[in-house]
């Protein structure tokens, strides 16, 4: 349903799940293993698993919080995509890597939510994205001492109004790990 033209593909698209990111955040190990099992679905059903690492001053590339986290490897033969902005898309290689595999809708993992996650999921469906977010696959650390809501509120009202998003001809949701359909 996607308005991208010859876009019939979905793909897995794996944000920032770095150890500076991730590492220590809310629920990491269970978010984690969840993305895992996803990978291995995807790879399973053939469906493009395409990885985005976050690079900038405070997580210089080759640096270990710029490592992605030791449970999760991509495959060589995987897209990744570096970014040093939230949105994934923006000032990057994604739409092209996306356009050449004919993807049009996006299952979307990752860290943080309330930063990339959620910068790119509204970039993804802007630009015509059919786009979901898995609701327990994506955390963020704890940003309350800035004035923010606990983790587990920033998780859980992003997957509140994500569920409730709507444009013409796009698709936006969540969905639980356990529920992924790649097919659709």
């Amino acid at each position: 349903m996607t308005t991208l033209e010859n876009r019939p593909n979905t793909a897995l698209l794996v944000i920032d799940v770095q150890n500076g990111v991730v590492g220590q955040a809310y629920e990491s190990e269970a978010v984690v293993g969840a993305i895992a099992g996803l990978i291995d679905k995807a790879r399973q059903e053939q469906v493009p698993v395409v990885w985005v690492q976050h690079c900038d001053e405070g997580m210089p590339r080759g640096g270990d919080d710029w490592r992605i986290v030791s449970a999760l490897r991509p495959d060589p033969a995987e897209p990744l995509v570096e970014k040093h902005y939230g949105d994934a898309f923006e000032a990057t290689t994604l739409e092209p890597v996306l356009a050449g595999l004919g993807v049009g809708r996006l299952v979307v993992v990752g860290g943080e939510t309330d930063a990339c996650i959620r910068a790119t999921v509204h970039g993804a469906f802007t630009r015509g994205y059919d786009t979901t977010l898995v609701s327990d696959a994506h955390t963020t650390g704890d940003k309350t001492g800035w004035g923010a809501p606990p983790p587990a509120q920033v998780i859980a009202h992003t997957n509140l109004y994500w569920s409730y998003q709507a444009a013409p001809g796009r698709t936006a949701g969540t969905v639980e790990a356990e529920a992924v359909d790649f097919g659709g």
